[in-house]
């Protein structure tokens, strides 16, 4: 099976690193981290082992909250560990780099590490670079406080437009949990 993925003798017998990735176009916080994904690849060829590169799922609270699918976001924090210890356990690799970038993928990926008994490196996706409004900085924290502005009447409908338009530029994680369960670990 693995000359069928393209593999030599070489890589055969090189240590075989999983590289589990929760790259995706769900949600802006996991978007971002296939580059890193592909240099943490090179990175195993450099050191002479033999990369496997798997995907696991992601939600975003961003994006799942205030309503019902809210009720899935936690349960995919386990869903994601479950994966990545199954497929290093059952692929029987002997390393793990796991690159992740979302508050529920961040402790999904290192409750598998804490799981797994293999050598294993956590790789933060990165964080979302501010947006700009009017001059004035702004981030994901600036739309929670406009929509609570919004239904108490202190901002309009375009107020609140632009803030949403403007305050997450391109993809990373925002500043909130996935950063505060990044000091937490």
């Amino acid at each position: 099976m693995m000359k069928a993925m393209g593999l030599t003798d070489d890589n055969i017998n090189a240590p075989f690193v999983g590289i589990a990735s929760t790259h995706n176009e769900v949600t802006p916080c996991n978007a971002g981290i296939e580059p890193l994904v592909e240099q943490v690849k090179r990175g195993v060829f450099a050191a002479e082992g033999t990369p496997f590169v798997f995907g696991t799922i992601t939600v975003s609270d961003a994006i799942s909250m205030g309503h019902i699918g809210m009720r899935g976001s936690l349960v995919s924090r386990e869903v994601i560990a479950d994966s990545i210890e199954t497929v290093v356990f059952a692929e029987r690799f002997d390393g793990l780099v796991a690159v992740a970038g979302c508050d529920k993928s961040l402790p999904g990926a290192m409750m598998a590490i804490a799981r797994l008994n293999v050598p294993s490196v956590f790789i933060y996706g990165g964080s979302i670079l501010p947006g700009n409004l009017n001059g004035k900085t702004i981030q994901i924290q600036d739309v929670f406080e406009a929509v609570g502005k919004h239904q108490s009447g202190e901002i309009n409908d375009n107020e609140l437009y632009q803030i949403e338009s403007r305050a997450c530029p391109g993809p990373g994680s925002c500043g909130g949990c996935s950063l505060l369960t990044l000091c937490l670990l």
